[in-house]
């Protein structure tokens, strides 16, 4: 019996603090882009290879923060996937549900960090879909694919815990689902409990293009199966609504070093809050202090906080409370 299932991608990002670029930018700040010169051999400030991808980020910080926790992924037989188990091992995340595939790659990314934002260069090795005979548990979080093929995981996770209403299920869908659309996932989303999306993939995944105020995303994304939105929006903070109440947290103020893994921070304190019978404004400030802790450390991991630590945080900054709106 587990307190979390982990399903998702675990990989290697290789962090790349850049000092000689430069931003363009169309009207009103809009569609950004980063630009190197072309064909130019480019001097980074650091260069450090961590850990990643937002289930194992997920899988990781539930450990920390005191689940018994698994993970369904799947890894290379190579170097980097000798060091996903080895840091899942010390993490104390159990890996009875890591596939090891022979003969394939494990998933790897390049993050390009540049004035503390980061764009991010994604490689996802073309595994084959598993489904494993799962063990008890309380909460399930499902984020992106395992491999380029997700279709099947989504529906055996919605089929295998249907029939499971005391199970608490918080999906975040990454890039391939939201560029498909709603039509692939429709019966996961209608199992969800919990829907994380930031505002760009709130419109992606609704429809909405252009939003009257931030209730009609969030009724939007429960429009679409989800008990609770979640809405992040980095350094303006997070919004919540389960239908009867509308809340928004702004951030807690801290030097910004990267980055990557925030919104992951964020959705994992938030289930752990919701297993340990937390309400909604608690769960949204326990989201907060893990976010606000991984932006201070390179890399999505290293910045994740213990139990502990969290509500120590909490009683600290008994003051930054979310209000209605």
């Amino acid at each position: 019996m587990y307190d979390m299932i982990s399903f998702g991608p675990a990989g290697v990002d290789t962090l790349v603090d850049v000092a000689d670029a430069n931003v363009h930018c169309s009207r009103k700040q809009k569609n950004c882009e980063i630009c190197l010169r072309y064909g130019d051999k480019i001097i980074t400030e650091s260069m450090v290879a961590k850990t990643a991808y937002n289930a194992m980020n997920n899988a990781v910080g539930s450990a920390r923060l005191g689940l018994r926790t698994a993970f369904h992924t799947a890894v290379g037989d190579d170097h980097n996937g000798e060091r996903i188990l080895a840091t899942l091992k010390k993490e104390k995340v159990a890996t009875r549900y890591v596939n090891i595939e022979k003969g394939f790659f494990s998933n790897a990314s390049v993050v390009i960090n540049y004035h503390s934002e980061r764009t991010i260069l994604v490689y996802h090795e073309k595994y084959r879909p598993r489904f494993p005979k799962l063990s008890g548990t309380k909460l399930v979080y499902l984020t992106s694919s395992i491999g380029r093929e997700y279709k099947s995981l989504y529906l055996n996770v919605a089929k295998h815990f249907e029939n499971r209403p005391g199970v608490i299920v918080g999906c975040n869908p990454g890039s391939y689902q939201l560029k498909d659309g709603v039509k692939n996932m429709r019966r996961l989303l209608k199992r969800t409990n919990v829907l994380f999306l930031n505002r760009e993939e709130a419109r992606l995944l609704t429809g909405i293009k252009k939003e009257k105020n931030i209730r009609q995303l969030l009724d939007g994304m429960r429009g679409l199966g989800a008990t609770i939105a979640v809405l992040t929006e980095g350094p303006k903070g997070s919004y919540v609504s389960d239908g009867k109440q509308y809340l928004k947290l702004g951030i807690l103020e801290v030097p910004v070093i990267e980055r990557t893994g925030c919104g992951d921070s964020y959705a994992t304190a938030f289930m752990v809050a919701l297993y340990h019978k937390q309400n909604l404004v608690e769960a949204m400030r326990w989201g907060t202090f893990n976010a606000s802790s991984v932006l201070q450390h390179i890399g999505p991991q290293d910045g994740l906080l213990t139990l502990t630590k969290l509500r120590s945080l909490s009683r600290k900054y008994n003051s930054l409370v979310p209000r209605s709106f």
